[in-house]
């Protein structure tokens, strides 16, 4: 294995000193995505705010959720290919995950990469703080594979996740800009828009209490979140489920809706609370002020296996449980630690809201 990638590094590597060669197009900016297959909300409000404020701009995006089929193995190649070409002649390239071709290549001077990762914090560890552990990566193969090399800049949110985000991508302090993702903007923008077009397509969403379950994507961890059917009261709740894009859930309980067109970003406008674990979504729950209830039936597994770098017992105390009676009898009891949530978002979100995608967008029109 190790001689095949180091056999393909070379190819690619000679491949690329002659696409560079080629002119850089000075208004030229790249997009690279594994997280979809299209461009997320966060490229979009980027692409629309880069043309408005730049006439003539030219956007390449590549996105490719890379499955693990012989197929989509094939055309993540033929899109790595061509994201040499983009790179080779472009002014910035701006990306939400590990790229191949952005951290193995060696770019020309003129080329700036912009890590736009795809959460808004750093709950859960993650890229070099999980190697060699069981959720994470291999070392020997993540050093070959230069991951997460690069970058010039790391789009994070509030400062207090800085140390994590070093951590995660073995970087400085100084390549950090702590301006948030254009998510903040969407959610605070359309907040009760929303929530009207959900409860449109589900009117029982506005007759009853909405919980939103949103947990994080567990690798080679059983998911085991079921408990909660047993403890919720559905006369007098609903309970929305959306699973992570990598690990969806299924559920047929008449008491449950799944919203396979509604994101779990846009369903947040719709809940009156928010049950989640490790996922950085309790930090966009915390922008619209949602009371955030953590469920952790495996915290000492996840944690051994994986590894947080939040603690939410510590960071929302009254608020975490282990237990799924337990947490319900306390959401229903409607006695809720409002303070330890306001503690969370001065501390955790971004000094200025609302303003993320007008700074990101500055920030790669100035390095055109």
């Amino acid at each position: 294995m190790t001689f095949i990638i180091q056999a393909g590094k070379f190819c690619l590597r000679l491949l690329y000193g002659i696409l560079k060669l080629l002119p850089v197009k000075p208004n030229k900016v790249l997009f690279l995505s594994r997280q979809s297959d299209g461009l997320s909300l966060d490229f979009s409000m980027l692409k629309e705010e880069l043309e408005k404020r730049e006439p003539g701009i030219q956007i390449t995006a590549i996105c490719n959720r890379l499955d693990d089929s012989k197929s989509g193995l094939l055309g993540f190649g033929l899109d790595t290919l061509r994201s040499m070409y983009h790179l080779a002649t472009s002014r910035v390239c701006v990306l939400d995950a590990y790229w191949p071709a952005v951290s193995l290549l060696r770019h020309k001077e003129s080329l700036t990469v912009i890590q736009m990762w795809h959460a808004l914090g750093k709950i859960k560890k993650s890229g070099y703080q999980t190697l060699g552990k069981e959720s994470g990566r291999g070392e020997k193969l993540a050093r070959l594979l230069c991951m997460h090399r690069n970058y010039d800049i790391i789009i994070a949110g509030g400062k207090a996740w800085n140390p994590y985000y070093c951590q995660s991508f073995d970087v400085t302090e100084d390549k950090l800009r702590n301006i948030g993702l254009p998510r903040i903007d969407h959610l605070l923008a359309t907040e009760e828009a929303n929530r009207q077009a959900a409860v449109k397509a589900y009117p029982v969403l506005g007759e009853k209490e909405v919980i939103l379950y949103a947990p994080t994507f567990r690798r080679g961890i059983e998911l085991r979140w079921e408990p909660l059917l047993d403890e919720i009261d559905f006369d007098r709740y609903v309970l929305v489920i959306k699973g992570h894009p990598n690990q969806q859930i299924q559920c047929s309980h008449p008491g449950v809706l799944l919203c396979p067109e509604f994101s779990s970003v846009d369903l947040l406008a719709a809940c009156d609370y928010l049950i989640t674990d490790y996922s950085a979504i309790a930090v966009e729950g915390a922008i619209l002020n949602k009371k955030t209830y953590y469920y952790l039936y495996d915290y000492e597994e996840y944690t051994e296996k994986n590894g947080i770098n939040v603690n939410p017992f510590e960071a929302m105390p009254g608020c975490a449980f282990s237990d799924a009676g337990q947490l319900m009898k306390n959401l229903q009891s409607g006695v809720y630690n409002q303070k330890a949530l306001d503690d969370y978002r001065a501390k955790y979100l971004p000094a200025e809201l609302g303003t993320s995608t007008a700074k990101l967008a500055q920030t790669v029109i100035e390095r055109l």
